[in-house]
């Protein structure tokens, strides 16, 4: 009987973790807060953020730290997109940084996709940005999967997706 997987969840791993939106317009913030909510459960929403009406629009940036991020890791691996989430969340690792964003709409419905560079989805973007030393060996580590035993996968390696969001071919 094998032991069961050890599951990171960033909160008391050393990780500085950084999840925002920014509301704007039309957006309702009852509904990107359920959007928030799907992804990060423990988010604190903030209170009395009226409805958006003609002529008052919504202007909000929402920002929290040290949210939690089992459930988010949960559903990368239940979505099976461990590899994509990755490539993802290490293309801008700097030093001991990275930000990632992934999309609202998206999340509405429980699901993680992480828009193209340059790209801005309808609906609009969740930012995470985590901060920790040895940074790229816990995102790797977070997004394990028995697959990298034959492929082996790695920050930055000749398998990373393309800029256009086109898979690498393995041979």
């Amino acid at each position: 009987m094998s032991a069961p997987l050890l599951r990171l969840t960033g909160v008391g791993e050393g990780i500085e973790i950084c999840v925002e939106t920014t509301l704007s317009g039309a957006d309702s913030p009852a509904k990107i807060g359920e959007a928030i909510l799907q992804l990060f459960p423990e988010f604190p929403i903030p209170e009395n953020c009226p409805e958006p009406v003609l002529g008052k629009g919504s202007n909000y940036n929402w920002k929290a730290t040290k949210v939690d991020l089992a459930h988010y890791l949960k559903l990368l691996h239940k979505q099976r997109i461990l590899d994509t989430a990755l490539d993802s969340m290490g293309k801008n690792l700097q030093g001991r940084t990275t930000s990632f964003e992934l999309s609202r709409q998206a999340a509405m419905v429980g699901k993680i996709a992480f828009p193209l560079p340059d790209d801005i989805p309808l609906g609009g973007v969740i930012t995470v940005t985590l901060t920790s030393d040895d940074l790229g060996d816990w995102l790797e580590a977070a997004t394990w999967h028995s697959g990298r035993d034959a492929v082996p996968r790695s920050i930055g390696d000749e398998n990373t997706m393309a800029e256009d969001g086109e898979a690498a071919t393995w041979v």
